[in-house]
């Protein structure tokens, strides 16, 4: 007898959940998250145990790693892309733990990509840059509000950049204002060294690759964004198709449709917000610097609109960065323009 197991994984406890091929429930329980704990629930039905579904939470690492470690075969769920039926009258944590056995019973489990354990430190460092940038641009931001509020007038963002105490001091404004604007330039300062040791160290861990090399080579992409895309990409072997690997950046439609009529959108969420968000950046720098991405940008602006015509470049530079990471050549504009 075939058995599937699945884990609801929550921030303090796990709910376990082992079902037969008749979606009869054999055993349940809600555990803490103590690895020796949920390690000791499964070996009982190790023999006829198919596979384990995990949801991809924010904390699924250590889960996932422990029960690889121990020889099952895992699976991580999508939660984006797993809806129960909305007619049930009741639903829970062990009949959602219960749902994920069935789904992978069926062959129906949305599953999502076990980011080898070696690699998931440089990516996680590289989202920890992102995240520090965001609050780097929160203080420079708040520092541009505070001078048009004060005087009318308007602060470059590189002109903050290049602020000190003393240039803050001699802007003339109320001992409380001056404080506040302090306090955001000190923070901005903090952020930027942060910022500069992680990239420091992000150079030394890509630049050894041959991926972030032909990465570099595509118009718009340069040593932060061949970055990002290289680590979140991953192998790219996981996508059989090119298409795939778009639809994972976010380049593509999501839609509904009955009868060739569109009835609504489908999931946007989706895919890889890193990666979607590193291809527009590049859509926009490469219509600045490449004459071939300027052209095709203004000809589908003309047919559409601004932000159609940067998200369909955006697909076209990830479609080619799909082929060049297989196919291991440089950047070819003539292949991707033609």
């Amino acid at each position: 007898m075939n058995k599937f197991s699945g884990i609801d994984l929550h921030s303090n406890n796990s709910v376990v959940v082992v079902s037969d091929d008749s979606d009869r429930v054999i055993y349940q329980r809600r555990l803490p998250n103590d690895p020796a704990q949920i390690r000791a629930a499964l070996p009982p039905h190790r023999e006829e145990l198919v596979g384990v579904v995990i949801e991809a939470t924010f904390n699924w690492y250590w889960l996932v790693d422990e029960l690889m470690n121990d020889g099952y075969r895992v699976h991580l769920a999508n939660p984006a892309a797993i809806r129960q039926y909305e007619g049930l009258k009741h639903s829970g944590d062990f009949t959602d733990a219960a749902h994920l056995a069935q789904l992978l019973r069926l062959g129906l489990l949305p599953e999502g990509y076990i980011y080898p354990a070696e690699e998931r430190p440089a990516r996680d460092l590289s989202r920890k840059r992102m995240q520090l940038v965001q609050c780097r641009t929160a203080q420079i931001l708040a520092i541009e509000n505070l001078f048009s509020r004060h005087t009318g007038g308007q602060m470059q963002g590189e002109r903050v950049k290049r602020l000190d105490e003393t240039q803050v001091k001699k802007l003339g404004f109320a001992a409380d204002v001056t404080l506040a604007m302090q306090a955001n330039l000190a923070v901005m300062q903090t952020l930027q060294e942060e910022i500069g040791i992680i990239e420091k160290r992000l150079m030394e861990r890509v630049k050894p690759h041959p991926d972030y090399a032909l990465l570099n080579s595509v118009p718009g992409i340069g040593p932060v964004l061949a970055t990002t895309i290289m680590l979140e990409t991953g192998t790219i072997s996981r996508f059989t198709k090119v298409g795939n690997f778009s639809s994972y950046c976010r380049c593509v439609d999501s839609r509904r449709e009955s009868n060739s009529r569109k009835k609504g959108e489908g999931n946007t969420k989706n895919g890889n917000k890193y990666l979607a968000w590193a291809f527009v950046e590049a859509a926009n720098f490469a219509i600045r610097s490449c004459p071939e991405a300027k052209r095709f940008y203004e000809r589908k602006k003309r047919a559409r609109n601004r932000i159609v015509a940067i998200k369909a470049l955006a697909h076209k530079l990830a479609r080619a960065c799909y082929h060049m990471l297989r196919e291991h050549k440089p950047f070819d504009i003539a292949r991707c323009f033609g």
